[in-house]
């Protein structure tokens, strides 16, 4: 795992000076060694901060050069096939290998097969920059499924690229101002949905695809290598030939695949164990392939609601694993936030980012390198609101749309103290985790579903986006086209249809940038053996009657898991990664909220209504709404444009 950052320069710079400063501000991704590479004869220049899994030894050190000096690359990631890949090779011919690097064995890869062959047979996660000497191009590419992340972009006449932003904000002259059509994306989303980036000018690579920019030139050409959409839409009818049982049979045979490939390192490795179904059935696969015990780091909260690290020792005690694990108080969580801005270089609000940096926090005191079991949900109908979003527009669907609209607006006609009143003797009703529920907020916020016309609106807007009214918070916002809008997916079945549209934009938008960004800051290596491709074209070609059976979420996975624990060390409600947010604004970081978005700030800032904001902090603070998730998006953009004005 590293840090990869370059550019192609029309500017009068000091290649060396800059390379180093943009490499910099990679360091925690890669602290192990730096390197940068440069043709003044091109204006092109490549920088590289290394974190050493495999081949520990200078000769995987980058930037790396092809052995014909066609071909120069920088790459984050990991390509877990990489020896069969070169065992392929060397049936075609006979190559001197220089060490036993992954970086190399592509290198060597793309000199003989091409770039599209190359990529075609990797199975990893990476982000790749790769200069051709003899076309005079740039390509940069990025995994399938968006486990690595890159940007790119233009400072004034300058392409720039990089694993974070704050790598391309080193870069001389940048003064690319703030996006407020991604700031309001980021508002409806708690993340900027890629292509966009908080920057003007700056964007994200999409999952599955490459961009080719030749010297000289300002145009880009970008292709898609990967489609997920693809596959879905292709997978419409189930194309799984087998019982429930052989189904079951497949997914731990590729599962086993998966984890057996991506345990290969030569540095220590671990899992992230909360105890659910995703993290237990990848730490049971490893510690099967392994003759050591597996390490498994988990976090304990004090308050019982969010704690799972009692279930995580259970299932760490029967997998037999090396279980670590830390109990954290109120305070130490709460000392994580002032460091959120420089963990996430661009805004970022899911508020499990914070458990998520503790947890890779203490893995990394032991291991370099951990396993997750993210994706799981995605994959396999796990999420609660897939079944809630089916089940509500199964009926909502039936009321003709004229009435449902009627019906929503006649709801929002009313005050909310008018609503408290009505729902006063419902007062009492408490959610999961003991919090009391406030009917009035729930009934307004449940409005606007009835105004919805069709099913995937249904969902994208009423479940995945928190603030439909973004676009009225942020000053000077306009609607952006973003894959939530612009998909094409076509698919009977509804549930299948969520899951896609989540693969699509939650899990690399949200998920894997959290996990991502905090195990590095951390210089901490995650990998997720359920985005090995082979494992998403199979979750798509079964029936969503093998994923939800009987009631029951990710059945097929849950069957494999039971191979190798009971079935009672698992079942019990999903708690999630959360923390209690609605509490901490009112209470401990009252006063760091307060100075975020007092009423002179945000008119002088002139990025949100300030009206709109100091109303809804009032609300929250008052108990009558509940805005955790709004206002903390908000709070999390303050706090994050402190940092750029002061580091400007």
């Amino acid at each position: 795992m590293c840090g990869i950052t370059g550019f192609i320069s029309q500017s009068s710079i000091d290649y060396n000076a800059v390379l180093l400063k943009m490499v910099e501000k990679l360091n925690h991704r890669g602290p192990d060694s730096h390197g940068i590479w440069y043709d003044n004869n091109h204006a092109i220049g490549f920088g590289h901060a290394r974190l050493s899994i495999v081949d520990l030894s200078e000769t995987g050190h980058q930037p790396m050069i092809s052995f014909s000096k066609r071909y120069s690359i920088v790459f984050n990631g990991e390509i877990y096939n990489h020896n069969s890949i070169r065992e392929t090779i060397e049936l075609e011919r006979t190559i001197d290998w220089k060490g036993t690097s992954d970086t190399e064995t592509i290198l060597t890869a793309i000199e003989i097969w091409g770039i599209e062959k190359t990529i075609e047979s990797c199975i990893g996660m990476f982000a790749i920059a790769l200069w051709d000497s003899s076309e005079k191009q740039l390509t940069l590419i990025r995994d399938r499924m968006g486990e690595k992340p890159l940007y790119y972009g233009w400072v004034n006449e300058n392409f720039v690229f990089a694993s974070e932003l704050s790598s391309i904000k080193s870069f001389p002259l940048f003064n690319n101002q703030i996006n407020r059509d991604a700031l309001m994306l980021y508002l409806r989303h708690c993340s900027i949905p890629d292509p966009y980036s908080i920057y003007e000018n700056i964007y994200k690579l999409e999952p599955g695809c490459s961009i080719v920019i030749k010297l000289g030139k300002k145009e880009i050409i970008k292709k898609q290598y990967w489609s997920t959409e693809k596959i879905a839409n292709q997978n419409n009818s189930p194309t799984f030939i087998g019982t429930a049982h052989d189904a079951v049979q497949e997914l731990e045979k590729l599962l086993k695949n998966a984890v057996k490939i991506q345990m290969q390192a030569d540095v220590p490795i671990g899992a992230f164990l909360s105890g659910g179904v995703d993290s237990s059935a990848i730490v049971a696969l490893m510690q099967s392939q392994s003759e050591k015990k597996v390490n498994t780091f988990t976090i304990g909260f004090d308050q019982k609601q969010y704690n799972e690290a009692e279930h995580a020792k259970k299932v760490a005690a029967h997998i037999g694993t090396n279980h670590h694990e830390a109990y954290m108080s109120n305070k130490e969580i709460l000392d994580i936030v002032p460091l959120l801005p420089k963990i996430y270089s661009e805004p970022f609000s899911e508020s499990s980012q914070i458990p998520t940096f503790l947890v890779s926090k203490i893995a990394k005191q032991k291991v370099t390198v951990s396993l997750s079991g993210d994706a799981g949900d995605e994959l396999f109908c796990g999420y609660s609101r897939y079944q809630l979003a089916e089940k509500s527009w199964s009926k909502i669907s039936k009321i003709p749309y004229f009435v449902r609209k009627k019906v929503s607006s006649g709801i929002d006609l009313f005050p909310q103290n008018f609503w408290q009143t009505v729902l006063q003797p419902l007062n009492s009703r408490k959610d999961k985790n003991g919090i009391q529920i406030n009917p009035a907020d729930k009934l307004l916020k449940a409005a606007p579903l009835l105004a919805f016309k069709n099913r995937k609106e249904f969902y994208s807007k009423g479940f995945m986006t928190h603030n439909l009214d973004a676009i009225n918070w942020v000053i000077g916002s306009k609607e952006s086209n973003t894959i939530f809008d612009t998909n094409s997916i076509q698919i009977d079945n509804y549930l299948s249809e969520m899951m896609t549209i989540d693969q699509l934009t939650y899990l690399t938008n949200n998920n894997l940038t959290k996990v991502d960004r905090a195990a590095m800051a951390n210089s901490l290596e995650t990998r997720v053996p359920m985005l090995d491709h082979n494992i998403v074209s199979f979750a798509h070609s079964i029936p969503i009657e093998y994923k939800l059976r009987d009631g029951v979420d990710k059945w097929v996975l849950r069957e494999v898991l039971y191979k190798y624990v009971p079935k009672q060390l698992i079942e019990r409600p999903k708690m999630g990664f959360g923390v209690p947010l609605a509490e901490w604004l009112r209470g401990p970081l009252r006063d760091w909220c307060e100075n975020l978005i007092n009423q002179k700030r945000l008119e002088e800032e002139g990025f949100f209504d300030a009206k709109i904001i100091r109303t809804k902090w009032q609300e929250h603070l008052s108990g009558k709404r509940n805005w955790e998730n709004q206002l903390w998006d908000v709070m999390v953009f303050q706090d994050w444009l402190d940092e750029q004005k002061n580091n400007a």
